[in-house]
């Protein structure tokens, strides 16, 4: 397993923050040529801002650049781009003299490049630096994790050089290789497996816990530091080489997340550039944006190795820079094809304080993504995502710009008859009413016309009763839904106590003063009577409350059935009173009034127990009495506004048009 905790270089050769100065041995060689020789310096070359004075003949023995420069002149000016500047000519010009210059992974390459430069191969002598180079790049560096990177580093400033030599390919084809080395890991030294995304599923995306586990494995850490141009050829490489994709996209994926998608990265390249820094920290992460699109993998084959909530934070990136259209589109279609695996923290969220959010790109997208989504899936595969759909518009429903129109088409984008329940979308018209309480009823009644009490949970019908800024219609549905399964729960306790002890008696409640109790279709609960031709007919609940207009008649039929419903609660309330009194076990007075007896109690004894979740054991089996307790305190509450709403209205039988007051319309009374 490869070593990356710190650089290496060779210990045979000195580093060059340690090697001897190699301006004060190039003068003492200069000098000992001259005592040797007797000839003085003859040739000027000028690098950069210094001029170096040199003996010709050491320079023409070695470089055919300059034999070709020096043929009949004296000095000489190198070229602004010359490789590494007058530091690496300082240390060709020792080796020229027969000085073995230290090499190391710092160097090798700018001094690689200047050998090029200067045509220093072995036409001009065995040995020479060209060749000496190469073979400490293949040999030494190349073999080396750390050096590697070193040299790679080193590359970025001597371009093109470094690219026509293809140092830069033989450093990202070593460092491939030996990645690749290290997931196989043919030795079996790794602690813990290679990491994969496998920890994001079923998760939202968080940029945190993508850094933290980015940096499980510092050889990935080495990569996602890489510039982009040498990170996107590493990764063919890797690919071309044989590395599996599930180990290959968590590295596009980190990198975008360091580079992209972090809230540090538009900081940095500001930090980077202050001329015009906003303009062109843009630009650079477009370009880098651009280029993650390219690499990551689509289809079917991303699905199973890159989290949709991935494709959600690139896809708000790119919804505000210069992108091609074709890539924001294929980034669309990937998300349509996952959008069953998101979590509602991953939608797309409009910016705070640009626009308003019922007219924001983010908003369109999202309509845009799920009608795809709806118009490809079957009808289970949508109740999934109606769930997310129904979340996310109360989370953006607080917008005091939306119209009751637009939010009304937000929530018929996924059929209502696809949703298996109707919480979520409780909760986004109430957060719509909550920001908008100026609404007429008319406008509150079309806002949750949709809205389908049955498919309520209990907790949210209870809530729904209490809520104040529900439309009239919809509080009378959730009245008789919560009194319907209110009586359905005891019922059901009931049987499963009759069933345990087997007795001869019913235990439940009676079936002709509930009728009907089993169904869970409020059509089909508690009928009223209404002669037709002389003959009395059952008309369920839900035809009086889905009437435009109620007449006066089927108010004072509605009102009744209300009163005899809070005679009933208050007998099951008593019934619960007499259950929780602090008396010993003892037989059922049958003098008292009926309305003390426990339904389904009569004649039987009643142990006053408490087990230890604080319930009441009775003959009824086990139940929360406090919670039904309350459930009947609240719909009590809901019953005396329906009760005082009919007080003193004139029980004499008029024609229609008189059962309104002469100042009041119909709208105004079911305003009222």
């Amino acid at each position: 397993m490869m070593d990356v905790a710190s650089p290496k270089t060779n210990p045979l050769v000195p580093s060059p923050f340690s090697s001897p100065n190699v301006a004060a041995l190039l003068k003492i060689k200069i000098i000992a040529w001259s005592q040797e020789t007797g000839l003085p310096v003859s040739v000027r070359v000028r690098v950069d801002d210094k001029v170096f004075e040199l003996h010709k003949h050491p320079l023409l023995s070695k470089s055919g650049y300059f034999k070709k420069a020096l043929n009949g002149s004296t000095e000489l000016e190198l070229p602004g781009n010359f490789p590494g500047g007058s530091k690496v000519f300082e240390m060709i010009a020792l080796f020229t003299y027969g000085f073995s210059a230290p090499i190391d992974p710092f160097n090798v390459a700018a001094l690689r490049c200047a050998a090029e430069f200067l045509e220093m191969t072995e036409d001009y002598g065995c040995g020479n630096l060209c060749e000496r180079t190469d073979l400490y790049l293949n040999q030494v560096a190349l073999q080396s994790w750390d050096d590697t990177l070193i040299v790679l580093q080193k590359c970025q400033t001597l371009l093109p050089w470094s690219e026509e030599l293809l140092i830069v390919c033989r450093c990202l084809e070593s460092l491939a290789f030996m990645a690749c080395m290290e997931i196989l890991d043919p030795e079996r030294r790794r602690e813990r497996p290679v990491v994969t995304l496998d920890a994001l599923a079923n998760q939202a995306w968080n940029c945190e816990a993508v850094k933290e586990i980015a940096g499980q494995d510092l050889w990935i850490k080495d990569f996602i530091a890489l510039p982009f141009e040498f990170f996107k050829r590493i990764i063919g490489s890797l690919r071309r080489q044989g590395m599996k994709e599930k180990y290959v996209s968590p590295l596009v994926v980190f990198y975008a997340n360091k580079w992209v998608i972090s809230k540090k990265t538009n900081q940095f390249w500001l930090n980077m550039d202050d001329s015009d820094g906003a303009v062109d920290a843009t630009g650079k992460v477009s370009v880098i944006l651009q280029g993650i699109l390219d690499l990551l993998p689509m289809g079917e084959k991303a699905s199973r190795v890159i989290p949709v909530g991935f494709y959600f934070a690139l896809l708000s990136k790119a919804l505000h820079m210069s992108l091609k259209s074709e890539s924001k589109i294929a980034l669309q279609d990937q998300i349509v094809s996952l959008l069953q695996m998101a979590q509602v923290d991953d939608f797309l969220l409009p910016g705070s304080g640009i626009e308003a959010i019922s007219s924001s790109m983010e908003l369109v997208t999202m309509e845009s993504i799920v009608s795809s989504y709806v118009s490809l899936s079957s009808n289970q595969e949508t109740s999934i995502v109606a769930g997310l759909w129904d979340t996310y518009l109360s989370r953006i429903a607080s917008d005091p710009e939306m119209e009751p129109r637009r939010f009304m088409d937000l929530t018929k984008i996924i059929p209502i008859s696809h949703r298996q329940t109707h919480d979520h979308l409780y909760r986004a018209m109430s957060n719509f009413l909550l920001e908008h309480p100026n609404l007429s009823q008319e406008e509150k009644a079309s806002v949750c016309k949709h809205l389908n009490c049955q498919k309520l949970s209990q907790e949210t019908c209870i809530e729904a009763v209490q809520n104040e800024f529900m439309p009239l219609r919809l509080i009378v549905q959730a009245l008789f839904v919560q009194q319907l399964n209110t009586h359905k729960a005891f019922k059901d306790c009931s049987d499963s106590f009759t069933y345990v002890h087997r007795g001869d008696f019913s235990g439940s409640i009676p079936s002709s003063r509930y009728p009907n109790t089993n169904s869970q279709n409020l059509g089909d609960q508690s009928p009223y009577k209404e002669a037709v031709g002389g003959e009395s007919i059952s008309r369920p609940l839900g035809f009086l409350l889905q009437k435009d207009v109620i007449s006066r008649k089927d108010y004072e039929s509605t009102s009744f059935r209300i009163q005899s419903l809070e005679q009933e609660l208050m007998s099951l309330k008593r019934s619960l009173q007499w259950q929780m009194m602090p008396k010993e076990s003892e037989p059922i007075n049958c003098d008292k009034p009926q309305s003390m007896r426990p339904y389904g109690l009569q004649g039987r004894t009643m142990s006053k127990k408490k087990n230890p979740l604080g319930q009441v054991t009775g003959c009824i089996g086990s139940v929360s009495f406090t919670s039904q307790r309350k459930y009947a305190n609240s719909l009590l509450k809901v019953f005396r506004r329906f009760v005082l709403f009919g007080k003193g209205k004139s029980k004499t039988k008029k024609s229609p048009s008189s059962l309104w007051p002469s100042n009041c319309s119909r709208n105004d009374f079911l305003q009222s």
